[in-house]
């Protein structure tokens, strides 16, 4: 089986592991590692302060906390997405309003999300999905106008840039998640990324408890969101691998483009002339054109060998968010088409060439045959 994702590490990881573990850096509140490892990302990104998390997830619940965000309020965010990112608005007591996507990149849509700005409209949190940046000039413009708090979502986007800077150097927070099957990895673990130095603060004050001084004296509730010290240590170690990466995942799509191009019925992705697509996972949506439907086209793949997954089920639809008091499931007819006909195919940077060629040819095997 080829999967969807294999999760690449080595000896020098491990050796990092290893070492932090032999300076007994288990928990995640003290020695080197930690903020090492949140030195390096955040400078990699272009910005100041770098706070490491237990998860992708919890950094943007913290980040929506920080922003001042809470009960009532709406926060704007891409209606294709990991419910993680809609996730941490309701955690916070606000409503998710989801936004519609573009066909082109896939990305929320900056003209629907301009007309969805209400008086109850706090905030935006973009997400640049599967490593393409949404237009961070015009978003940010936007927000400015409307006097809202911008958090990224860059869960899928270590390393991609808007017209020259990276993801998550636009907003007042940028989020990132270091699963698995990330571009790099700490096993779990997230990071935000910021230029103020007072949301940095805070942000370093609720991940741990909120501990002040005397230690045990709490004024306001925190989290214990911290990031394990050998957990940093593994992530320094990719972090100083990540240019190498997005190189061989940038390979990995010119080379699925070389063997998809011009089937009937696939829409490959795209990468717009000011941006700098990552391929977190090199997605195709497959219409009627192409003879069977998505899932049909699965399951014979999945019959030779090759492991796929669907798109994201889009917020505008998800059950558990009837429940929120105010949410609306506004009609995200593109975002809703993506997930009925979206498909990503093996994206690890390790897939060879020949690995690439054989799934290119069971797709253009299985189109023919239903011709």
């Amino acid at each position: 089986m080829i999967p969807v994702f294999q999760p690449e590490y080595g000896e020098e990881e491990i050796q990092a592991v290893v070492a932090a573990l032999r300076r007994g850096e288990i928990s995640g509140t003290f020695g080197t590692a930690i903020p090492e490892f949140e030195s390096l990302f955040a400078s990699y990104v272009g910005c100041k302060h770098g706070i490491a998390v237990s998860n992708g997830t919890v950094a943007l619940q913290l980040a929506v906390r920080v922003a001042g965000i809470g009960a009532g309020d709406e926060v704007l965010v891409s209606a294709s997405t990991n419910i993680a990112s809609a996730l941490a608005i309701q955690y916070n007591g606000a409503i998710p309003v989801p936004v519609d996507s573009e066909s082109r990149t896939w990305n929320l849509d900056l003209e629907v999300l301009e007309r969805s700005i209400t008086y109850k409209t706090k905030g935006i949190i973009p997400v640049h999905l599967f490593g393409h940046p949404v237009e961070m000039d015009r978003l940010m413009e936007i927000a400015r106008k409307h006097s809202l708090i911008v958090i990224e979502d860059c869960a899928e986007s270590h390393g991609a840039t808007c017209r020259g800077k990276m993801t998550g150097s636009f907003g007042q927070m940028g989020c990132f998640s270091f699963y698995a099957n990330k571009l790099i990895t700490t096993g779990e673990g997230g990071m935000v990324v910021t230029n103020d130095d007072g949301l940095a603060e805070r942000l370093r004050l609720l991940r741990n408890l909120a501990f002040t001084t005397p230690r045990f004296w709490h004024r306001e509730s925190g989290y214990n969101f911290r990031m394990t010290g050998y957990q940093a240590a593994m992530g320094a170690v990719q972090c100083r691998k990540l240019d190498n990466i997005i190189a061989r995942k940038r390979l990995m799509a010119d080379t699925y483009r070389e063997y998809l191009s011009g089937i009937p019925g696939i829409q490959l992705p795209t990468e717009l002339p000011w941006a700098r697509h990552v391929y977190w996972m090199f997605g195709i949506t497959v219409d009627a054109k192409f003879g069977i439907h998505r899932d049909e086209l699965a399951a014979k793949l999945k019959e030779q060998g090759i492991e796929t997954r669907t798109f994201f089920c889009p917020m505008n639809i998800q059950p558990c968010f009837r429940s929120i008091a105010g949410f609306q499931a506004i009609p995200c007819p593109i975002a809703e088409k993506l997930w009925e006909t979206g498909l990503y195919l093996p994206s690890s940077q390790t897939l060879t060439r020949s690995e690439i060629e054989f799934v290119g040819a069971a797709i253009r095997s299985i189109q023919k045959g239903n011709k």
